[in-house]
């Protein structure tokens, strides 16, 4: 399993989650700038299986259909919640423990609401999290956006982040902390928005 991190655009981040031994990949999060996804994909001579949408906003989704114009082969995953805002044809709906395969490798899907009503993340291979908008290097995602949910967000970092295995390497959709991943052990020890005690003390996080 290999995953590549790509900066689109001023300090958006996508993905290409690949299999090396059968060539399957997909592609996370294709924001503006799809050009540097399509150029690894045929110099590596991989086979798109899929677009994986952690949320709805366009900053994350304008590629969409530049992909699928150059892939049509290729299916939209998303939330079935966010994939009602997307305006394209969302082909595989997940939703908690679901899990696609990738070649060999395993991607396991997990709602995340928060940051909006139908942000996943995404397990790949047991060895890495995909957060999309929910978690940052070093803080959250915002939920003063439309279909943002602060109480919301904080169930999800206590009860469904939190409890994931240390090891797994956080990757997050935006280059905003000191590095542009790390590991999710790490993280909890010194993320303020995973060390609140409770929903006040999330609140009042500036």
């Amino acid at each position: 399993m290999t995953i590549e991190q790509i900066r689109a655009g001023f300090d958006n981040f996508s993905y290409i989650i690949y299999c090396p031994k059968r060539k399957k990949t997909a592609i996370v999060d294709p924001g503006y700038d799809t050009s540097k996804l399509l150029e690894f994909i045929s110099s590596n001579t991989l086979e798109l299986e899929y677009i994986i949408l952690t949320h709805y906003h366009s900053d994350h989704t304008s590629g969409i259909q530049k992909i699928k114009n150059f892939i049509s082969s290729s299916r939209i995953v998303a939330s079935e919640v966010d994939g009602l805002k997307l305006g394209v044809k969302v082909d595989i709906k997940v939703t908690d423990r679901n899990r696609l395969e990738l070649g060999d490798v395993n991607l396991d899907f997990f709602l995340t609401p928060g940051h909006t009503p139908g942000s996943i993340c995404i397990i790949v291979g047991n060895e890495a999290l995909l957060t999309g908008d929910t978690l940052f290097i070093g803080d959250c995602g915002r939920t003063d956006l439309e279909g943002g949910n602060i109480a919301q967000m904080f169930i999800t970092l206590q009860e469904k982040i939190k409890p994931l295995p240390d090891h797994l390497i956080v990757y997050p959709g935006h280059d905003y902390g000191d590095k542009p991943f790390d590991t999710l052990g790490n993280q909890k020890q010194i993320n303020k928005t995973l060390l609140a005690k409770n929903l006040d003390d999330f609140s009042k996080i500036p």
